[in-house]
């Protein structure tokens, strides 16, 4: 991971880390299912409108919609409701990561090296020593719901990541965006049947009063800064590396949650959740730096050498020649250069030393003979090792 991307990461994990405050005073104000409905209603309307669609597949889209809009903030908007701490929901809900880390590999078949592996463990270890610090202080149902948000979390980043993998040029923020148009109605429905078809809307004309005003602040902040800002850097991230090299990063949120609700809220970490802090934080900085991305391999090349091509047959019998060596196949000799010596280029595997001048053959008729050499019977006594082409010259046999 770059450097520039590491940047992003940390304001993505400040943006969220702060996001819990803004969630806990929304949550003082809104019934839960109605306050999640009503943050992505607030995106969606207008996402609809003008903001093209992404040329994605729509199961990535619901897949991605499904769990990271309904199920996290439906899960989590309901533990923090019954009694969950604001510090304890921000360290519980980063079970995503190794949620993300086992769907990459049972679903996409990610490979994750052992370092990965060990930095992972070490977070998740200084998870365990802040949980079984703050454990105490909030009941087994509220810490089942925020688990269950973290599941809902893993499952929307596997279908951000199957979405960017299978469409490379998407633009990220309109994917984030038009997934924000998923959790509107069953969220909306959710609110409905579970907390009464009046309760949200009395709860949110309350907010236009004075006493109210903080939750459309807190609204306003989830919208802009912790979905379509947050979400969206995130997505982009999980589009450029593996879901086990970017998942780890939200371990980091803790760490912003505790200081905002200490500093905030009042609520005082105790020194093993400082403890846990800082081996989450050497954790995921382990699991980050050693998942790079692997680097794209040239195109193997044919590194065999080139033949040389064979010689071409020549057209009848050739006129005395120099045989030059190392030189390329040899040519047909045309009837005007039969009574004079000529250059021919040879291949080396002739086997010539150097240069060889090669006397032009005497027709003339000589006591004995009757007709020039006959060329089928000079083909038959052809030496082996010659290779001038079909017919053999003579003097050339060595």
């Amino acid at each position: 991971m770059t450097y520039r991307d590491r940047a992003l990461a940390l304001t993505v994990i400040l943006l969220w880390g702060l996001n819990f405050l803004a969630i806990r005073v929304g949550l003082d104000h809104l019934p839960p299912f109605f306050f999640a409905a009503l943050r992505f209603a607030v995106i969606a309307v207008p996402v609809l409108l003008f903001v093209p669609r992404p040329a994605v597949r729509m199961r990535w889209i619901l897949l991605y919609g499904t769990g990271f809009g309904m199920l996290q903030f439906a899960f989590l908007f309901s533990a923090m409701r019954v009694g969950m701490p604001t510090g304890l929901a921000s360290l519980v809900l980063q079970s995503s990561a190794p949620f993300t880390v086992l769907l990459g590999a049972l679903l996409l078949r990610e490979r994750l090296r052992p370092a990965q592996i060990a930095g992972l463990l070490v977070a998740v270890s200084g998870m365990a020593i802040i949980g079984w610090n703050q454990f105490a202080h909030a009941a087994l149902l509220p810490v089942l719901l925020t688990l269950a948000a973290g599941l809902g979390w893993a499952f929307g980043n596997i279908g951000a990541r199957r979405a960017t993998v299978e469409s490379p040029g998407v633009n990220p923020l309109h994917l984030t965006l038009w997934t924000t148009a998923v959790p509107v109605l069953p969220l909306f429905a959710l609110s409905a049947l579970w907390e009464g078809p009046g309760t949200g809307i009395r709860a949110l004309a309350d907010t236009f009063t004075a006493d109210g005003w903080p939750a459309l602040v807190a609204l306003a902040y989830i919208v802009v800064l912790g979905t379509v800002v947050g979400s969206g850097v995130w997505t982009y991230l999980m589009s450029r590396y593996p879901a086990g090299s970017v998942a780890p990063l939200s371990l980091l949120v803790p760490v912003v949650g505790f200081t905002a609700a200490w500093a905030f809220l009042g609520e005082t970490p105790a020194p093993a959740s400082l403890v846990g802090g800082a081996v989450v934080i050497v954790g995921a900085f382990v699991a980050t730096v050693t998942a790079r991305r692997a680097p794209a391999t040239a195109p193997e090349t044919d590194t065999k050498p080139a033949l040389a091509p064979e010689p071409e047959a020549h057209a009848g019998p050739a006129a005395g020649v120099k045989a030059e060596a190392g030189a390329v196949s040899g040519v047909a000799l045309p009837d005007s250069t039969r009574s004079a010596g000529v250059t021919v280029p040879l291949p080396a595997r002739v086997g010539f030393p150097e240069p060889v001048t090669v006397a032009p053959p005497d027709y003339r008729l000589s006591p004995g003979h009757c007709a020039p050499p006959n060329p089928r019977r000079s083909r038959r006594a052809e030496p082996a090792g010659n290779s001038l082409g079909r017919w053999a010259v003579p003097g050339t046999s060595r």
